[in-house]
């Protein structure tokens, strides 16, 4: 799809957050400029660089280990739906009420703006990603931008947004902590943080998961790199005590099961293992090349070889693996609360009684 559009929304969000006096020192400037700065960033941001026949991000370029090709934004849709099922068709879980503006970040192909923009009409949502792969046609209050939320300083003012929502980002940051500390800053009082997440350790509970298992040797591997790149995977079982180390009160916390493929009895598990080993089988590849030849210096030849047995695995009805996913989301407190806590902890301690 031509990305012009959503180059030309970036630009028109960004002038309209930039300070006022900042704009007038610099002038207006005439339409020529507009277009020649708007082509600029098309240029520069849409000229995906190809490594091993797959699309990656031009923008932070290397930053991200993961495709951005249209199979790649199938397969993310195809996740999407996957996780309503799981949630039961819940898009979000924290106790919203008439936000007013809502950030997603790493959004992705858009799709939960998108259906956020009919569940909250009257909110502005804004979605951002490094690569500008969402739709043009889009809600009134829905706007996409190229950003990358690792930067220190992001586009808002403090205390901006009543909810902040990311969804699958392993291997996306170097300490996702800093995500969450900027995230509390830039909510306001009052505010929600939420984060939906798979932790990619793989689960048995009945002992039919062998040790020397392709999947788990695959696992075993990309968990390497993805340390060795510093970009960790295993970040979903910390969430929670990252939200209240970050100042989050009310955290709460719920973990489901998504089986890895229809090994379940349980209808509803059965299915969800249909959509996951879908999920798998579509973005093993994906997942696998950035990763295996960037990082430990595998040929995509050795690669494919390997992701031979790795799919075999995947289907493998005889074991009964699982991945856990997690769900947290916290609020930022009110000042009052805060002093409430301060002077509490500024009370000396009743020194015990000696008999």
């Amino acid at each position: 799809m031509p990305p012009t559009a959503n180059i030309s929304t970036f630009a028109a969000q960004l002038s309209s957050i930039q300070d006022d006096s900042d704009a007038d020192s610099q002038g207006a400037g005439s339409d020529d400029d507009e277009i020649s700065s708007t082509q600029s960033l098309t240029d520069s941001i849409c000229n995906y660089p190809i490594e091993n026949g797959r699309s990656y991000h031009k923008y932070r370029e290397g930053s991200y280990c993961f495709p951005n090709d249209p199979a790649e934004l199938e397969r993310l849709d195809l996740q999407y739906e996957m996780l309503k099922i799981l949630h039961r068709g819940r898009i979000y879980f924290a106790p919203l009420h008439k936000p007013k503006r809502i950030l997603d970040i790493g959004t992705g192909t858009g799709i939960w703006p998108i259906d956020m923009a009919e569940l909250f009409p009257s909110a502005s949502i804004i979605g951002t990603d490094l690569s500008p792969t969402q739709p043009n046609m889009i809600p009134s209050n829905v706007h996409f931008l190229i950003d990358d939320a690792s930067e220190p300083d992001w586009l808002y003012p403090p205390s901006h947004f009543s909810y902040i929502h990311t969804r699958i980002l392993l291997g996306c940051f170097e300490d996702f902590r800093q995500i969450i500390n900027r995230s509390f800053k830039y909510l306001e009082p009052g505010g929600y943080m939420e984060s939906q997440e798979l932790y990619s350790t793989l689960y048995c509970d009945d002992g039919t998961m062998p040790p020397d298992w392709k999947l788990l040797e695959w696992i075993r591997h990309l968990d390497d790199a993805a340390m060795t790149f510093g970009r960790p995977l295993r970040i979903a079982n910390k969430l929670k005590r990252w939200y209240q180390e970050a100042g989050f009160v009310d955290v709460e916390e719920r973990v489901f099961k998504l089986p890895i493929n229809p090994w379940p009895e349980d209808q509803r598990q059965k299915e969800l293992g249909r959509w996951s080993e879908m999920n798998m089988l579509d973005g093993i590849q994906g997942f696998s090349l950035a990763w295996f030849s960037r990082v430990l210096g595998w040929t995509k030849a050795e690669i494919e070889v390997f992701l031979v047995g790795v799919r075999k695995a995947i289907s493998q009805r005889e074991v009964h693996a699982y991945n856990k996913s997690y769900v947290v989301w916290g609020r930022k407190p009110y000042p009052h609360e805060l002093a409430a806590k301060a002077t509490a902890n500024a009370k000396p301690k009743a020194k015990p009684k000696v008999p």
